[in-house]
């Protein structure tokens, strides 16, 4: 019963470490490329494009279809 529940805890951890990691990168991949020269041509010849709030805007419920 002691080796199920380090497993279990262990799974937990790991979950959530892949989780933050996700939030990092994802995050430094954005303000790289929004802050890079490339990003900021992109972003004076077709304007700004709005920022989502969180992971969770990319839900279908929120979609435009204006985005297509």
């Amino acid at each position: 019963m002691l080796f199920g529940g380090f497993l279990v805890k262990a799974i937990i951890f790991y979950i959530v470490g892949v989780f933050i990691l996700y939030i990092v990168i994802e995050t430094a991949v954005r303000r790289g490329i929004n802050h890079s020269n490339i990003g900021q041509f992109l972003e004076k010849k077709y304007g700004m494009k709005e920022d989502k709030k969180s992971f969770l805007d990319d839900d279908l419920d929120n979609e435009n279809k204006t985005d297509y």
